[in-house]
């Protein structure tokens, strides 16, 4: 199974696809990585790590839509099976979408459909939940919406910070991401990879 990976920062998530690869526990292809801006340290790991990169600079096009159109084009010069949002922080169009078959999976900080969006550990501690935990999940055009492949819980402890949450939260994120995408590629090679429809 062949993915491409989109990061806008540090990519932690990445770096734990780019080591389950190296040590034989993940079988997929990392055809490429790319961001939306220059000088990202998720570019960075996987230019260490030997893997195609690049970069379509969302600041380079004068509309979304230029820019929406230039990344698909891009990713999809790969040909990937699944492409995959490591803290992507971009909304992508309905094309975009399309493009890939509906393929398009992400992570998010979040027991989804609560606290969505980009502040989801913040908003589950000023809410005062006792649980969170993380999801993987299909997106679609929305923010954090899709249909949902795996969650897991996080208990939220009475001292923690949204640092020290977030960064429980991380550890379960980095191994629900790697077996998704594990039992993502043995259905592929099975010739079963569905996406399923939202409700």
């Amino acid at each position: 199974m062949r993915i491409v990976v989109l990061v806008s920062g540090t990519g932690s998530n990445l770096q734990a696809v780019i080591d389950a690869v190296k040590s034989g526990e993940l079988d997929v292809e990392i055809a490429a990585v790319g961001a939306d801006r220059e000088g990202t340290y998720g570019i960075e790991r996987s230019d260490e790590a030997g893997l195609e990169t690049f970069v379509v600079n969302f600041n380079s096009f004068p509309t979304r839509a230029e820019w929406d159109a230039a990344l698909t084009a891009k990713v999809a010069a790969y040909a990937p099976d699944v492409v995959v949002s490591s803290g992507f922080m971009r909304i992508v169009s309905p094309q975009f979408i399309d493009t890939f078959g509906g393929r398009y999976l992400n992570t998010h900080p979040a027991l989804l459909p609560s606290f969505p969006g980009a502040h989801g550990v913040r908003d589950a501690i000023a809410y005062g939940v006792k649980v969170t935990g993380c999801t993987v999940h299909w997106a679609d055009a929305g923010v954090d919406t899709g249909p949902i492949i795996a969650q897991e819980a996080v208990t939220v402890e009475d001292n923690d910070s949204e640092e020290t949450l977030h960064e429980r939260i991380k550890v379960v994120e980095r191994r629900l991401l790697v077996k998704t995408l594990s039992e993502l590629a043995a259905s592929h090679e099975a010739g079963t990879l569905r996406v399923p429809q939202a409700g």
